[in-house]
């Protein structure tokens, strides 16, 4: 699999490109009659099965006194990673996001304290229904946030820049063809990446806990991984 990259030679970028006129990421090209240049633009998408899940787990205790708080905390904690470690959930695969201990601001008045504790638990989407509910089960009241994604990103990041580069390619072919010239060296070209965006709900699961043990676990399915890539390129014409 081949990457065209941002190539730029001087001596053509001399008469081709404008020295000091830039939008975002692309030369303004000049127009007289040296330069005889055609402009493409082309975005491809490329969506995969994920293969890889990682869960937002977490718990925030019941207000009350700043002692009581981060013993009822403790106690919570170490149920949750023993209850993820039984299921098989290596060590490395569980990292901690933030934990704190702070003022119940909901009543200001009462003076008592809340202990919150967040990780990321990595395990394959097959099993990221069975390892949220043994975490909710466990006292993980402040979870349901799943990332779905590829362990190879980078492959999946080439492979839309190949689709991309491909079909800027084939553009310049056919408008070539279209306006009777023939379409000669590359110039200039520059690509962005982008990963789509989805929003991640965080659920809140008090009640849901006592009630585990008597339904199945949430019925889950993994989000397809995509990356979009955006090709811009400038050839010569002759």
């Amino acid at each position: 699999m081949t990457l065209i990259r941002t190539l730029a030679a001087s001596a053509v970028l001399t008469t081709a490109l404008s020295a000091c006129a830039q939008q975002t990421s692309q030369p303004e090209l000049k127009i007289d009659s040296a330069n005889r240049t055609l402009t493409v633009t082309a975005n491809e998408s490329v969506s995969v099965e994920p293969d890889l899940a990682i869960l937002h787990i977490g718990f925030e205790t019941l207000p009350s006194d700043a002692k009581t708080a981060y013993a009822s905390g403790a106690r919570t904690s170490n149920a949750i990673i023993g209850a993820l470690k039984q299921t098989g959930i290596a060590e490395s695969a569980i990292r901690s996001q933030s934990q704190y201990l702070q003022r119940d601001y909901t009543e200001p008045k009462s003076h008592k304290f809340k202990l919150t504790q967040q990780w990321t638990v990595k395990t394959t989407p097959e099993r990221a229904a069975e390892i949220l509910d043994v975490a909710i089960t466990a006292g993980a009241n402040s979870s349901g946030a799943i990332d779905w994604t590829v362990k190879d990103e980078r492959a999946l990041e080439e492979q839309a820049l190949d689709k991309a580069a491909t079909r800027a390619k084939e553009n310049a072919e056919v408008l070539a063809k279209a306006m009777g010239v023939r379409l000669g060296a590359l110039i200039y070209v520059s690509n962005q990446l982008s990963a789509p965006s989805f929003p991640r709900p965080m659920v809140r699961a008090f009640a849901m806990a006592a009630k585990a043990e008597e339904a199945p676990p949430l019925a889950i399915e993994p989000q397809k991984v995509s990356r979009d890539a955006s090709v811009y390129a400038v050839f010569a014409i002759e």
